[in-house]
């Protein structure tokens, strides 16, 4: 970048700052955007001229609210709600709702702005939202975890809509809690809608939807190794997280041949260098989803290590799939990983790698697939989702998932037609400025809304 881009950059992000003290997950987001985004503003002062970037990094609107509730011992607890409408312009506000006690307003804030790249990038028409909670549901019973999401839907319920703002799920927020929510509002409103995906299939639900952003992270994975014409079989896989998209990211890059051999949570890794067949996967799915114990456990039935405390970026890898939470990775652990070997990051989570690690990966042109590309089959599927609602129709598990593929197949597509720099591909480049263009010229047409 000329220095005159990187001062540009640093006005801007001046302005953010002050606007948003404290906030910074937030800025770092932005950052990571506005890196790619302002020397091709230059070059079209259509968007300069309308201040586009400026308005894009303010919400539409931010709301937060308080969220009383009773724990079993009948006392009252008080958390603090929030739904953050970041931006409408190619259609409803469309991202999760995250339960765990690190949520605030900067790191929904983080998860709205980089939910309106990522669901532009989809093709769907889907604008960028997300909302929460700071309140725990580990350790929490299910009529406890129930009182708590019917209070903050009681609240939240006034500002969604099919055609205004449809919530997912995200850390925290599974199927038990979609159906809590999903009951609360159908009480309030008197109606059976497509408000929340993540539904259980008897009432609403989209097959793949479970699975879908953990797969559509292998299949990018895929795309990227095209391009060196080269595939997932026979690759030894890091994958961090033990939820959700780690399940499923198992699970599909094991059908496609390769070997993963790690998952983890908040206490540790485990290590397997056997690999994590579909038997031990299905001990992961029944430990985390059902008994929602630790993965120490996984050591302690299979006998392998466990590594208490650390992430799994110091192993032997090919491939590392970040799928647990922002900033998992940081430059040291970047570097560890080229160092033994790996040369593919396809990310489950959202900015699980910090500004130093990304430098490293660019700098050694490996292939980095950044979460809002490499993550966004599971709001494509929730988009699937809602027009599967809208038509009061089912697609096949076959249909959902051919979907998804093309989907992550388009994505990869957009990010090679703006990021391709000779023979080198910079996806953060080609994501940040593909999804871009497409609300960019949106909010053109519409005016200064």
């Amino acid at each position: 970048m000329s220095n005159v881009y990187e001062q540009r950059v640093n006005d801007f992000m001046a302005k953010v700052i002050a606007k948003n003290p404290s906030e910074v997950e937030f800025h770092q987001a932005v950052h990571e955007v506005v890196e790619s985004i302002i020397p091709f503003i230059e070059e079209n002062p259509q968007y300069k001229d309308a201040k586009i970037l400026d308005r894009m990094v303010e919400p539409e609107r931010v709301i937060m609210f308080r969220v009383p509730w009773l724990d079993d011992k009948g006392d009252v607890q008080v958390n603090r709600g929030f739904r953050i409408e970041m931006n409408s312009a190619i259609g409803p506000y469309k991202g999760g709702l995250r339960l765990h006690p690190t949520v605030n307003l900067g790191v929904l804030k983080f998860l709205a702005f980089e939910q309106v790249f990522k669901n532009s990038l989809t093709t769907l028409p889907m604008g960028g939202g997300k909302g929460g909670s700071d309140f725990d549901p580990k350790g929490k019973s299910d009529n406890e975890v129930m009182r708590f999401t019917q209070s903050f839907m009681s609240e939240l319920f006034r500002h969604i809509g099919p055609n205004t703002d449809v919530p997912a799920g995200d850390i925290g927020v599974g199927g038990r809690e979609i159906g809590f929510l999903f009951g609360q509002y159908k009480r309030l409103r008197n109606e059976f809608t497509g408000i929340l995906t993540g539904k259980g299939m008897e009432w609403g639900g989209s097959l793949i939807r479970p699975e879908a952003t953990g797969y559509g992270a292998v299949y990018f994975a895929q795309e990227m190794l095209n391009t060196r014409n080269d595939s997932m079989n026979g690759k030894i896989v890091a994958i961090s997280g033990s939820g959700n998209v780690a399940q499923y990211a198992t699970e599909k890059a094991t059908e496609f041949g390769a070997k993963v051999v790690t998952l983890s949570d908040s206490s540790g890794y485990i290590y397997d260098p056997a690999g994590i067949d579909a038997d031990k996967l299905a001990f992961v799915m029944e430990l985390k989803n059902v008994r929602r114990g630790r993965i120490k456990e996984y050591a302690d039935k299979y006998g392998v290590e466990f590594f208490a405390g650390q992430r799994p970026w110091g192993v032997k890898c090919d491939i590392a799939m970040p799928c647990a939470t922002q900033n998992e990775v940081n430059e040291e652990e970047a570097k560890t990983l080229l160092a033994n070997g790996c040369f593919v990051i396809s990310e489950g989570a959202n900015m699980p790698s910090s500004p130093e690690a990304i430098e490293v990966y660019q700098n050694a042109k490996i292939l980095y697939g950044l979460g809002k590309a490499a993550n966004a089959g599971g709001v494509a599927v929730s988009g699937l989702e809602m027009s599967q609602n809208s038509m009061r129709f089912n697609w096949t598990r076959e249909e959902v998932d051919a979907k998804l593929q093309q989907i992550m197949k388009d994505i990869h597509s957009t990010c090679v037609k703006w990021g391709k720099d000779g023979d080198y591909i910079d996806y953060v480049k080609g994501a940040n400025i593909g999804g871009f263009v497409k609300v960019a010229d949106a909010m053109l047409a519409q005016g200064l809304v």
